[in-house]
């Protein structure tokens, strides 16, 4: 058995090995060891290997999702060694024979279908990387896939924008050649995903492999029709994605779609500081309580909060597009009882898109086939909702009130075929609804005779030996036994039993007629095993012929939930619909911060903002802690709300689009690169002045705070020159530098504004309100004051601000 196992185990050395012996998947040697350490299992030993203890630990196949789910977590590959066949059929070739295994899947962080591994409302995409030199040009795509969604996406990029298209799809693995994981520039853009790297070998993608990877995965003939507008970058990306599902899946392949590829120009740029200076997905701390996600979804189902993720980290350009889904929130937003009546329904819809992937990848249980019949009885209540509504619908809701209804046979085959409440595991059975097979109804009732008979025969063995607690039980080691007290074993020993075991608290026995009726029970058994194990084949086979007619309930259901949860969340928060269109206006009346909103509600202060050509530059002074930060960020937010097609936090909107969005917000050392505060606040600035169009909202907060003052504001100067002169941004710009406000006389397109500050006994009290002017002071020590720094403090601190200030007017 030991020399299999090592055998096995040299074909996935990059994996920790669950190998099956019976019950339970067990690991051994340097496996087991760090197994047991990231579990907390026992760890012990199993035989030697050159004289010396084997290490072991093992988990019982019934709760292995528990220990692999941590396993993964912890950045391990999982390879799952199953049991092909009965130790009893081993036996029949030799006595000495060891029991056929085989891997059957190996278990990667993107390569996950268990429901109890993935996050309902969160994609889980694996990413493959090609990266092709072509002369002095890098050609670079990048491809997603969610295995347990079926979506599969490939776009180019570029080394400017890589890092950002990896922030936006936030993969949870990335495949790349070993020869370009080598280059120092790739190295740097995947340093923060270093955990979750799986270089493979160069020749997987080679371009002609890839090619072939997928022609015969979608079995076509030419990559012609399929992959029309791909580069030859894109099909390495595409193709070596694929390859890796072989190898992970070995036979049973997932279900994906055909790839679509991604044209950028068609969505929001949104680079990976912006991403992580709004807090869109997660906030500031890495949690998520306080995230722009968190504080919009109010999406009732698994593929809703996982659409409407998508929309939020691509928002579109296409003022056509935004306006359409502007129209269907409209549509909820403005009907009240059709709103309430549709939320209702949704809340009874199942995550049918992932148990249908699980069916696809025969890795699916009842529990799956249950989900697809309660999620199509959800979505023909949906459709019967809107086609009986009085409300104006949009086309695209007309139109899904045909794809939610049309599924009729497959609904009633489901319901009648399966019963109410289901098994999560196959083997247990029990789950076709009687009178569904005539065969299967039949064994049961065989099954069950049986068992009356194992009665009939007790009472009957108690009366012949005046044992009136004589049991007849069973177990799966020695089978159907009859059971008697060690006091009473000598009165069925004169009988005509038969010696099977001998315990402390009781002996057992065996009889010709229990022998016979085992036989019986235990042939019946195995038939409907088999019976309804064909007869969910068959149901699995029926909803995989109908798979794409679920594909489309499951897409058209998440938007229905995405335009009601948004028309929700407009609804309770009152939010306006914002007009969008290919202008350059950027209006803003009574804006809020959707998120700081929800914290302190009523005491929120709204701002405007409204750019135009006259001031495309707004230059902010002002104190700390007076919302400088907030309102800058707040534009933000509402921009990129407008265009996922969401209304949006104020009392009037109009966005002209964004093309890209860029924020440049607070200090922080990136240490594990070497970077200080000011090195990184200069990557990030450069990425902006590099990138910027004269479509782009750029946010700069602070620039040039990370180093000496003469130095930051001579670099702050320059940018904001370069904006106004060359890029023509529509930019929100705030300082301590005062000096900067005299721009205004030599730059034409750029106005100061300020926070307003009131003074209320003897005290400075800030107004939160943003307003055109400039600063005369920062409030610095009356922000420390607010802190809490102690009184003594303060004074020294106020009396050197003082002689500072009479130092500065001398030397002018």
């Amino acid at each position: 058995m030991m020399q299999q196992y090592l055998g096995i185990k040299a074909s996935c050395r990059d994996c920790l090995l669950f190998y099956q012996m019976g019950e339970f998947y067990e690991l051994f040697f340097e496996d087991a060891k760090v197994a047991s350490s990231v579990l907390d299992v026992a760890l012990t030993k199993r035989g030697k290997c050159d004289e010396q203890d084997i290490p072991m630990c093992g988990v019982p196949i019934h709760s292995y999702e528990y220990y692999l789910e941590k396993l993964i977590k912890a950045g391990f590959k999982v390879a799952i060694c199953e049991q092909l066949e009965s130790p009893e059929a081993a036996r029949k070739r030799g006595y000495k024979a060891v029991v056929n295994r085989e891997v059957v899947r190996i278990v990667t962080p993107g390569t996950i279908f268990e429901e109890s591994l993935l996050e309902s409302k969160q994609t889980n995409y694996l990413c493959s990387i090609a990266h092709i030199p072509e002369g002095d040009f890098q050609a670079l795509s990048i491809a997603w896939v969610d295995v347990s969604t079926g979506e599969l996406q490939v776009s180019q990029t570029d080394h400017l924008s890589i890092q950002g298209d990896l922030a936006r799809l936030r993969p949870v693995e990335i495949i790349i050649a070993e020869k370009s994981y080598r280059d120092m520039e790739i190295q740097r853009v995947l340093s923060d995903h270093n955990r979750s790297i799986s270089t493979r070998a160069d020749n997987v993608f080679e371009l002609e492999r890839c090619g072939d990877q997928i022609k015969k995965f979608f079995k076509v003939a030419s990559l012609e029709g399929l992959c029309a507008r791909f580069t030859n970058t894109d099909i390495v990306a595409v193709g070596s994605l694929i390859e890796y599902l072989q190898y992970t899946q070995k036979a049973i392949l997932p279900k994906l779609n055909r790839p679509n590829k991604l044209q950028k120009k068609h969505y929001m740029h949104i680079d990976s500081y912006t991403r992580k200076n709004l807090e869109l997905d997660k906030d500031i701390s890495g949690g998520k309580t306080h995230s722009l996600f968190n504080a919009i979804d109010k999406t009732l189902t698994s593929v809703g909060g996982r659409l409407l993720r998508i929309y939020l980290c691509a928002p579109l350009c296409d003022s056509a597009a935004i306006n359409q889904r502007l129209d269907n929130v409209s549509c909820f937003y403005s009907q009240d009882l059709l709103r309430s009546k549709i939320r209702s329904a949704l809340n009874f819809f199942p995550d049918i898109e992932r148990a249908l992937s699980r069916l696809y990848a025969q890795k699916g249980t009842p529990k799956d086939l249950g989900i697809i019949r309660d999620g199509l009885s959800s979505a023909m209540a949906v459709a019967e909702i809107l086609a009986f509504s009085n409300a104006t619908l949009t086309v695209e809701m007309q139109k899904n009130i045909e794809v939610l209804g049309n599924f009729q046979n497959l609904f009633s085959e489901l319901r009648i075929a399966l019963k109410d409440e289901l098994p999560m595991h196959l083997k247990d059975g029990g789950f076709i609804r009687e009178g569904f097979n005539p065969q299967l109804d039949q064994l049961r009732d065989v099954k069950n005779n049986a068992n009356n008979k194992i009665i009939e025969l007790r009472d009957k063995y108690r009366l012949s030996t005046g044992i009136p607690n004589l049991k007849i039980a069973y177990n799966n080691v020695i089978g159907y036994y009859v059971e008697a007290t060690p006091s009473n074993a000598r009165k069925i020993q004169e009988s005509n039993f038969i010696h099977k075991q001998t315990l402390g608290n009781s002996v057992r026995f065996t009889t010709d007629e229990l022998k016979i009726l085992e036989d019986a029970i235990i042939s019946c058994d195995e038939k409907l095993r088999n019976l309804e194990l064909e007869l969910f084949k068959e149901l699995v086979e029926l909803v995989i012929d109908h798979s794409e007619h679920v594909t489309l309930i499951s897409q058209a259901m998440a938007k229905i939930d995405v335009f009601s949860a948004l028309a929700e969340l407009a609804v309770e928060m009152q939010y306006v619909r914002p007009i969008v269109d290919d202008s350059n206006a950027f209006e803003i009346i009574a804006g809020r911060h959707p998120v700081i909103e929800q914290i302190i509600r009523d005491k929120f202060i709204p701002n405007s903002c409204d750019i135009r050509e006259e001031n495309k530059i707004w230059l902010i002074t002002g104190p700390n802690m007076a919302g400088k930060s907030t309102f800058l960020r707040q534009n933000a937010l509402i921009c990129l709300l407008s265009q996922i097609g969401s209304f949006v936090p104020a009392t009037k909107a109009h966005i002209g689009i964004v093309d890209k969005l860029f924020t440049r917000v607070g200090a922080g050392d990136d240490i594990a690169r070497g970077h200080s505060t000011f090195f990184t606040e200069m990557i990030e600035t450069s990425s902006i002045l590099n990138s910027a169009t004269s479509r782009s909202l750029i946010i700069l907060d602070e620039l040039g705070r990370g180093t000496s003052t003469h130095d930051g504001l001579a670099i702050a100067w320059a940018v904001i020159e370069y904006i106004h002169d060359i890029i023509q941004s529509k930019t929100l710009f705030s300082t301590h530098y005062h000096e900067l406000t005299d721009l205004d006389v030599t730059l034409k397109n750029l106005k100061c504004y300020t926070i307003k500050v009131a003074e209320w006994d003897n005290k400075i009290v800030f107004m939160h309100e943003v307003i055109s002017g400039k600063a005369d002071s920062s409030y610095g020590i009356h922000v420390a004051e607010l802190a809490g720094i102690p009184a003594p403090i303060l004074d020294r601190a106020s009396a050197i601000s003082a002689q500072l200030k009479e130092k500065e007017r001398r030397d002018i």
